[in-house]
């Protein structure tokens, strides 16, 4: 394999060609990366504070906040808040994706790609190979350090650089604690005349703080076309169902799952899903179809399905007239919100941008804290929330908005 060096059987490196001065190492099967200027973890968590936060507007004691100041340091503040230390639930963050543009808002429009050269400047997305790679890690570092132990973290990245991101990833929350590569189709298709195929998607990284962590099983409705596919059967009453098998794989050796029912044995290797009694019941309300031969199986009716299972590719596309450059879909960010929080949990995003995040989660009725530097992003999600706020009938947005000063000041 080219750029691939062998230093003993359990340490490898391999130079990543895309970005200068970057390599891969491995030992065993823990990888990182290495660059020069990577610093040590314990120097980016003993980093001293060069400023303090002042509440603007607010009571100063909200479980919401909204803070205006580069987001590292904003996080060290956090890390010295008991209250926020080790207590974030779930974190959003739609960071740089290293692309080297400068994204723009007009008054008429925020996107980026109808742009004016008029059009103010939003933010700078100007930081390129280990300068990107180093910020992003950083921040990693200190985000795990406020997540509490059932605490989820999904990364929205280009996949132009998420494969570096995924070891970065792997080096900061373990690869253990990687749950899924999620593709989020972001457009329609594009007819640009590229010789390579065309790009509608990004990626959203998911991991977790350790293994037991919050879930809230996600569900997708089913279409008349998938309940047409999976439920072909219809019984006497029009009702759409189809039919699973009433064993499981495994023998059961002692218990009342491996014995005859209706002098019926499991078939080699499996064993009852229920009890016999619990079997006998369901063929007694009508919920077991025998076969020509003999073979019993329970049915599943259309109108009593949970929906399907979410699977790792999503459909949320951008929105056509966002109020921001890089403003996602609300509905992909109340799906996340919902699978992993639950209501009074501690949701945070320190990329906040338009508000997207904070929004679902005060929908969704989680506390929240988001984080931003840009004064367009601020501007925008605090009239965005003013909005929100104003649906339920409040008299005032009901967070703490603060902003960084330096020290002196």
């Amino acid at each position: 394999m080219r750029g691939f060096v062998r230093a003993n059987d359990k340490y490898a490196i391999l130079r990543a060609p895309c970005f200068t001065g970057v390599f891969v190492s491995g030992v065993g099967q823990n990888m990182f990366l290495q660059y020069q200027n990577k610093a040590a973890r314990e120097d980016i968590l003993g980093k001293s504070l060069q400023s303090h936060l002042v509440c603007e507007d607010g009571s100063g004691a909200s479980s919401n906040r909204l803070i205006r100041g580069e987001n590292a340091e904003v996080l060290r503040h956090l890390l010295c808040d008991s209250s926020v230390r080790g207590r974030v639930d779930l974190v959003y963050i739609d960071p740089p994706f290293s692309t080297n543009t400068v994204f723009r808002m007009g008054k008429e429009r925020a996107n980026t790609v109808s742009s004016s050269r008029s059009d103010s400047p939003a933010y700078a997305d100007l930081l390129r190979g280990t300068s990107f790679l180093e910020f992003l890690r950083e921040r990693l570092i200190l985000i795990r350090e406020l997540m509490c132990k059932t605490a989820s973290i999904y990364l929205h990245i280009d996949y132009k650089v998420g494969h570096y991101v995924k070891i970065l990833m792997d080096e900061v929350f373990g690869a253990h604690n990687f749950r899924n590569d999620i593709t989020r189709i972001k457009c329609n298709p594009k007819n640009f005349r590229r010789r390579s195929f065309g790009s509608v998607k990004d990626l959203i990284l998911f991991y977790t703080n350790s293994a037991r962590y919050t879930w809230n099983e996600p569900r997708a409705a089913l279409r008349e076309e998938d309940l047409c596919r999976l439920f072909k059967k219809v019984d006497k009453d029009g009702r759409r169902y189809t039919t699973v098998p009433l064993h499981a794989p495994g023998e059961t050796r002692d218990g009342s799952t491996g014995e005859a029912w209706r002098g019926i044995k499991p078939p080699k290797g499996r064993h009852w899903r229920s009890d016999p009694k619990v079997l006998e019941e369901l063929d007694r309300c009508g919920l077991v179809e025998w076969s020509a031969n003999g073979v019993p199986r329970k049915k599943i009716f259309a109108d009593e399905a949970n929906g399907k299972r979410l699977q790792d590719i999503w459909e949320f596309k951008d929105p056509q007239y966002p109020s921001y450059p890089t403003e996602k879909n609300i509905d992909l960010l109340k799906l996340i919100v919902s699978t992993s929080s639950n209501e009074g949990d501690l949701v945070l995003d320190c990329f906040c941008g338009s508000g997207t995040t904070l929004l679902a989660a005060e929908q969704l009725g989680r506390n929240w804290i988001g984080v931003d530097q840009s004064e367009q992003a601020i501007a925008v999600a605090r009239k965005r929330l003013a909005a929100e706020q104003a649906t339920v009938f409040r008299a005032k947005a009901d967070y703490d908005f603060l902003r960084l000063a330096p020290s002196d000041a």
